[in-house]
């Protein structure tokens, strides 16, 4: 069989040979195009609500504090996976092979937010672990002879963690990849030096374990074909603004007034 020949352009007489490869290759995805959102399960959000009423500043848990955690994240990473094998030898002379007979995901998601001065984001995900501890009453744990019995999985894990990454376009539904973790919740939460050093932006790091991820194309929220998508905002088929945010001059993101709150988060097209 003959070898494919390559197709060879004059770039200086064919402009529309140029043109394809700017097409292809002068629009690369960037990194800083993201949203993360974070939605604990029932018994956690009633948790919270307890707490709240013990003066945690990060508690109970609101949409207003889910557009906090959504705006302050400030870096996570996309997740991997990678197929387990099994050696083959000696089905056929010579030859040995390699079969898959299982998907293997990564353990954890990292995701590090800045530190907002009332600690809300600390609070949130420290209740969120001692729930899955089974700490509830704050006098109790500092007595010495504290003991502890942890929750049933099923009250801490969570369906509803994403991260969607999205590219500058028009075309919402056509550049959007949402990855969804399966049975997630907070893990760690690393540990953050303060030093009487020059002054830094306080950040969290907190790791989730997951079972496993699903990747979908695009977010059902923005899958609407009567929806316009356009400069970061996002407007229904009658034009009335859905949600809005705008880069300040620091370079972090603000709610617009009267903007609506979307329960996949936030989207911005920079």
């Amino acid at each position: 069989m003959a070898a494919p020949v390559p197709e060879i352009r004059a770039f200086g007489k064919n402009k529309k040979g140029l043109k394809e490869i700017k097409d292809k290759l002068l629009r690369p995805a960037l990194t800083s195009h993201f949203v993360c959102e974070f939605r604990p399960p029932g018994p956690v959000v009633t948790f919270l609500e307890t707490r709240g009423k013990s003066g945690f500043v990060g508690a109970p848990y609101s949409e207003q504090n889910q557009e906090l955690f959504t705006l302050s994240c400030t870096e996570a990473s996309l997740p991997g996976a990678s197929l387990a094998t099994i050696d083959i030898e000696n089905d056929y002379h010579g030859v040995s092979e390699k079969h898959v007979y299982r998907r293997l995901y990564d353990d954890r998601a990292d995701f590090t937010f800045y530190v907002d001065i009332d600690y809300k984001i600390i609070h949130f995900f420290e209740n969120w672990i001692s729930y899955c501890a089974g700490e509830d009453d704050i006098e109790r744990q500092q007595t010495t002879n504290y003991s502890y019995r942890v929750r049933y999985p099923k009250d801490y894990k969570t369906d509803q963690l994403y991260i969607t990454k999205f590219e500058r376009s028009q075309n919402i539904s056509s550049r959007v990849l949402q990855y969804r973790f399966i049975n997630a919740y907070p893990i760690s939460i690393n540990s953050m030096p303060v030093s009487y050093d020059t002054s830094q932006l306080l950040k969290c790091t907190v790791s989730f374990y997951y079972s496993r991820y699903v990747v979908s194309p695009k977010v059902d929220n923005y899958s609407n074909p009567e929806s316009n998508f356009s400069n970061g905002v996002l407007l229904n088929q009658n034009g009335v603004l859905l949600n809005q945010r705008l880069p300040t001059d620091s370079g972090r993101f603000e709610r617009i007034p009267n903007a609506g709150i979307l329960d996949v988060g936030i989207i911005n097209v920079g």
